[in-house]
């Protein structure tokens, strides 16, 4: 077994916050050393935390077809690892889900994303991914940050959640349907041909 399988085998029998989550611990995260496409979502919804298969719910439809590429691709964990910032089911807030459990990326991010050699493409996918990856780099807005992926390139690209909450967004700011995907999807194709 590798390092990052172990790793992994760890992360999954997590229970450090055990007492804080409503359906109880459910670690879903996947990667392989050889993934090459990195997906940094929020965490879990309750149709994920049931299955256990992540983005399994309308926004991993909207987030595939972003990308441009179908289920067969999306969960190849050879090629693409999806870790998102809480592993576990946070709970429901007043206006979604609450954020993701900082434990999480507390923890454990460091030490997988060291153990991803091959990853080429990062997408941080709401503004949680995007604080945590890009820093002070980012803008003082999610949509700004989005508005100027090009200054996080060619490893990051910053896009706002797939969630259908965010259909009002996305049909506001159509700029990022216009500007955005297309080289979100020619970067995804380039990431996974290895050229």
């Amino acid at each position: 077994m590798d390092q990052l399988e172990s790793l992994l085998q760890e992360v999954r029998a997590c229970r450090a916050c055990e007492k804080e989550l409503p359906l109880g611990p459910n670690p879903i995260l996947f990667a392989q050393k050889t993934s090459k496409i990195l997906i940094v979502g929020q965490a879990p919804g309750t149709r994920v935390h049931k299955t256990s298969i992540p983005w399994n719910d309308p926004s991993g439809n909207r987030l595939r077809e972003w990308m441009g590429i179908d289920k067969d691709v999306f969960y190849d964990d050879k090629k693409i690892a999806i870790i998102p910032m809480g592993f576990c089911y946070p709970g429901k807030g007043r206006s979604g889900d609450l954020p993701p459990r900082k434990e999480c990326s507390e923890l454990w991010m460091h030490n997988l994303l060291n153990l991803l050699p091959n990853v080429v493409l990062t997408l941080l996918v709401g503004q949680y991914a995007q604080a945590y990856h890009l820093k002070d780099r980012r803008k003082k807005s999610l949509t700004e940050t989005v508005r100027h992926f090009r200054d996080y390139g060619p490893l990051y690209i910053p896009t706002p959640h797939p969630s259908p909450r965010n259909t009002l967004w996305i049909r506001k700011n159509s700029w990022f349907g216009e500007e955005v995907l297309p080289i979100l999807r020619e970067a995804v194709t380039k990431a996974l041909s290895g050229s």
